[in-house]
């Protein structure tokens, strides 16, 4: 027997409060019933005694305190599963948005998700491949782990994250049953039109799952995205078998709407008037991604976010950085000197790179270069600096050669079309042509072995 209430005790923005409350639970869905008959969706957020605050998908406009009729469901959001959700697009709510009707479920999940055991987390081992160079070989991308890409505003995330979409696939060995599950928070619609025209073009979209929460839609909703993204790529991964790359953006979005939510409810606010369970809000989407041992699957991770003023500081790319396995920062001035990607490599790493690359998984001199890359680029800036002060004519030659390097490094390697799908070997190839720019004895993090393979002076005449 289900209890219906009538009547509200206060309404708040997006939320309202019912008194004299029994048998409810924290996350249990409520259907609230208008005077004109028309239903809106809520959930119970906090309980203190017999009083029950609910936050409305919908918004509260047009309800009213007296004839508001609400109902108690018995159980917490869930989303309808199956199969068929791939190719399909809905509402930050899960609710189909694509006029192909209703999904026929197998299953209904709880988008709150279930922890997974860490005793039962497999290590990430293979690389998902992107076709982007400065992502392929310098911060490579495991399957089974987060890696956020740290942007900041007006730079060209989005651009990266359709060809990350379009391009990504996984390792030879477990190419089979690949997909992408795909959440927008808070986009504008020329940029949600963008991203469903991109994949619709590129016919990737049957083996993506779109979730698209606009920048006009209810707070509450934009809370609850990545939730139901991750509720289905945890389907297709775990119970389906299929290796699910999942894509949000922007998680700033999101924080900013948990920050509304958490000042609606009255509660004391931490840094920068986010809530002081920021963090653990974060870690709850976050540690959804990984491999379950037992399972053919899994869930890998491309949080994307814009930072506030390019600040690498401020709370949301913070907090971040602490709980995933490193990320991919975006740099503005290589954005405007028209390099795309714009990939700034030095604070840029993935923690688990280590483990997924050289022989058996990429190649066997993978490590070695990208760790020369690394050293080269950073002498590059150091050389640049120097030049700013006594200028390039006063550089010793082999300063002159890091400063060609940098140019050529920026211009060849890092800078590719948006079309322009590389495979492994050629990233690599073209890391080692540019390390031809520069004196043998440079090299330092090569061993001499690798160097007669691989190293040919030659080769680097023809990038310029």
């Amino acid at each position: 027997m289900s209890l219906q209430y009538i009547g509200l005790k206060e309404i708040n923005g997006p939320l309202v409060v019912l008194d004299q409350v029994r048998q409810v639970s924290f996350d249990e869905m409520v259907e609230l019933r208008l005077a004109d008959g028309t239903t809106r969706t809520g959930r119970v957020i906090a309980i203190d005694g017999e009083r029950a605050v609910i936050q409305v998908f919908e918004g509260t406009r047009g309800l009213s305190l007296t004839n508001t009729t609400t109902r108690l469901l018995g159980h917490p959001m869930e989303m309808p599963l199956s199969g068929e959700i791939l190719g399909r697009i809905f509402s930050g709510s899960g609710r189909p948005i694509d006029g192909l009707g209703e999904v026929y479920a197998q299953k209904y999940g709880d988008v709150n998700g279930k922890p997974l055991n860490p005793v039962s987390r497999v290590y990430p081992r293979d690389y998902i491949h992107t076709g982007i160079s400065s992502i392929d070989v310098l911060a490579t991308l495991i399957r089974g782990q987060k890696l956020p890409i740290f942007s900041g505003s007006g730079m060209q995330h989005n651009k990266l994250a359709v060809q990350i979409v379009r391009q990504a696939q996984i390792a030879k060995s477990r190419g089979k049953d690949f997909g992408i599950v795909f959440a927008a928070m808070g986009v504008k619609n020329d940029i949600a039109d963008y991203f469903k025209a991109s994949f619709e073009k590129s016919g990737v979209l049957e083996r993506v799952v779109m979730f698209l929460n606009l920048s006009n839609d209810p707070i509450v909703e934009r809370i609850m995205t990545p939730r139901c993204a991750l509720t289905a790529a945890e389907y297709l991964a775990f119970e389906k078998g299929m290796h699910i790359l999942v894509v949000l953006t922007d998680i700033t979005s999101y924080a900013e709407a948990l920050r509304e939510l958490s000042s609606s409810k009255g509660e004391i606010p931490g840094r920068k008037g986010y809530p002081g369970y920021l963090y653990s809000d974060l870690a709850s989407l976050y540690e959804r991604a990984g491999i379950i041992k037992g399972h053919d699957g899994s869930v890998t991770q491309i949080p994307i976010l814009t930072m506030p003023n390019d600040d690498i500081t401020h709370p949301v790319p913070d907090l971040t950085g602490y709980i995933t396995e490193g990320q991919i920062v975006l740099d503005r001035a290589l954005d405007q000197a028209g390099v795309y990607p714009p990939v700034s490599v030095l604070p840029s790493l993935s923690r688990l790179m280590k483990d997924g690359i050289g022989e058996g998984y990429t190649r066997g001199d993978h490590a070695a270069l990208a760790n020369q890359l690394f050293a080269c680029y950073a002498k590059v800036q150091d050389a640049r600096a120097l030049a700013s002060v006594i200028g390039e004519g006063e550089l010793s030659e082999s300063d002159r050669n890091y400063l060609k390097f940098g140019e050529l490094f920026e211009k060849r390697f890092l800078s590719q079309g948006f079309e322009e799908n590389r495979t492994m070997d050629q990233s690599l190839d073209l890391g080692w042509k540019l390390l031809g720019i520069l004196p043998k004895e440079e090299l330092d993090r090569l061993d001499e072995k690798l160097l007669q393979e691989h190293y040919r002076p030659g080769d680097a005449k023809e990038l310029e």
